[in-house]
């Protein structure tokens, strides 16, 4: 009787305060268990739409913010996909040729070691980049897209850059090249795939990006049995291949699943289901044009998403069950993202909670629009900087495992008070097998507190709490960890993501409109040994 009143009064404290208790579920199997190459990247095709402005991945600073985020997929895509054109013929422009050239004086074991573009010519194009992100986001706005060219050298510095990221490469491939009787022209891919294996280039491979908007962009209309019967055509092209028979094919990229796209999701996956590895879509909460602040911080908003991947998923379950899903492309808004919202530390909610729902709900990889490129959704900026979502991003990496396990709250609105937990990811050099990664996010305006279960009570927990830094706050464009600003060394060095131990028997504090990860260590949970 004692007991259950100490109990009583300390529950009544801590929802006084603020507070609410956690439940963790850490023996027996995990929940599920997600891609190791969860948390993955896309580069946006529009960045090939003059072909100058792939130099810039050339960038030693991107690559190693690139390569902070692996391993994982690097997706080359979105709208341009289905308006490029390869020519093998065509020679480099004059910034791919200087990159190029750098790249063939180096030895071939080390193609990655090496001071790529000199770093005026970066600087130039930076300058003329604001004006090529005008281009881009006017081809949007009026939905008039032109084919552009690429060459053998844009496929070399993607590759390259790729590689020496420790990310695999999936490129889009133009779906929008038609016969007369309608049926899916090839012979551009072959074109691609001829280059590609002459340069023994391991690559996976995709068909057109959101087919349901094609009539939209081109006037060209594509029905689900088509599409499939396309796939089934590509999946033939790339058995022609000795290197590419066994490559990954995934698709087919459709958008948010509308009563007209689940039509032709279902029309597709029964047509063409069987030659795909993975189911693609695409997911944004809202428009970038008009999102507001309040979007961003609104539980139902962020709720939307449960009933758009629980209607991808029964879809696929009725045709193709078994077959993985995945989030293809995804962010916070459509259109290039939201600006002064959809690049600062308020987009992280959306974020931190997409992954964590996704991987909850079964979603078997995330890849995140954009890493570098046109719009305000990018991770990092058209000066290199690293933006909020980056650095949540890797801190996500370094900190949580693909084993998924279960955890609730009470005492709180869990609508505004979201928390997920996974094991740890073995291999962070401080943590072992059985520590476990509680992540959380707080919609409140004041501070919360989340109070581990009696049995953890003598644990010591690792907090990594990311506020803004900054005047403008939670619209800041810079964050801190632990109190201490996140920035770059120098351009081959990534700061250390120092914890803050949290003495055995604390609750975990969470500030007003904040988000953290808390290293549970020595929890021996039975899921993650």
């Amino acid at each position: 009787m004692l007991l259950l009143l100490v109990g009583l009064v300390a529950g009544a404290l801590l929802s006084a305060a603020g507070g609410a208790e956690l439940s963790l579920r850490l023996r027996g199997q995990p929940v599920r268990e997600v891609s190791p190459a969860f948390l993955s990247l896309t580069l946006d095709a529009s960045l090939a739409t003059d072909p100058r402005y792939i130099t810039f991945l050339s960038s030693l600073k991107l690559r190693t913010l690139a390569r902070g985020l692996s391993p994982g997929l690097l997706r080359f895509g979105g709208t341009k996909t289905d308006f490029l054109i390869f020519d093998p013929k065509k020679g480099p422009t004059f910034e791919e040729e200087i990159f190029l050239s750098l790249l063939a004086k180096q030895d071939a074991a080390d193609l990655c070691g090496f001071r790529p573009s000199p770093q005026d010519l970066i600087e130039h194009l930076q300058s003329q980049w604001p004006f090529q992100t005008m281009l881009i986001r006017g081809e949007l706005d009026k939905k008039k897209h032109k084919n552009t060219t690429i060459t053998r050298s844009t496929l070399d510095i993607l590759y390259n850059f790729a590689q020496c990221s420790d990310l695999h490469l999936i490129f889009g491939l133009n779906a929008l090249l038609r016969t007369h009787s309608s049926h899916w022209d090839s012979s551009n891919a072959r074109f691609i795939l001829d280059y590609c294996d002459s340069r023994n280039y391991d690559i996976s491979w995709e068909l057109g990006n959101e087919p349901n908007s094609f009539r939209l962009k081109s006037g060209i209309h594509i029905d689900g049995f088509q599409l499939g019967q396309d796939f089934i055509q590509l999946h033939h092209l790339l058995s022609n291949y000795s290197r590419y028979r066994n490559s990954k094919l995934y698709g087919p990229d459709v958008g948010r699943p509308r009563k007209q796209t689940q039509k032709l999701l279902r029309s597709f996956l029964k047509s063409g289901g069987k030659v795909i590895d993975s189911v693609t879509w695409h997911h944004y909460y809202v428009n970038g044009r008009s999102a507001t602040r309040e979007d961003f911080l609104s539980p139902d908003v962020m709720d939307t998403f449960i009933a758009d991947v629980q209607d991808v998923q029964q879809i696929v379950d009725a045709t193709i069950p078994g077959k993985k899903v995945w989030l293809g492309e995804t962010s916070s808004a459509y259109g290039g993202g939201a600006p002064r919202l959809s690049n600062t530390y308020i987009a992280g909610f959306m974020w931190l909670d997409k992954l964590g729902l996704s991987a909850k709900l079964g979603i078997d990889v995330v890849m995140r629009q954009v890493f570098f490129g046109a719009g305000t959704y990018h991770l990092v900026d058209a000066s290199f900087e690293p933006l909020p979502d980056y650095w949540l991003s890797l801190l996500y990496k370094k900190l949580v495992g693909p084993k998924v396990l279960d955890v609730s709250l009470t005492g709180e609105d869990r609508k505004k008070l979201r928390v997920y937990l996974h094991c740890t990811n073995e291999h962070h050099p401080k943590y072992r097998d059985g520590d476990v990664t509680l992540f959380a996010l707080n919609l409140y305006n004041s501070t919360k507190y989340l109070q581990l279960p009696s049995y953890l009570s003598n644990k010591t927990v690792d907090e990594y709490l990311l506020r803004p830094y900054g005047r403008e706050n939670i619209l800041s464009r810079s964050v801190q960890l632990n109190g201490h600003i996140l920035k770059m060394l120098d351009d081959e060095t990534l700061p250390t993501l120092r914890e803050k131990p949290l003495s055995p028997g604390s609750s975990l504090g969470l500030p007003a409109f904040s988000y953290g990860f808390f290293v549970i260590r020595n929890a021996k949970a039975m899921a993650c040994i």
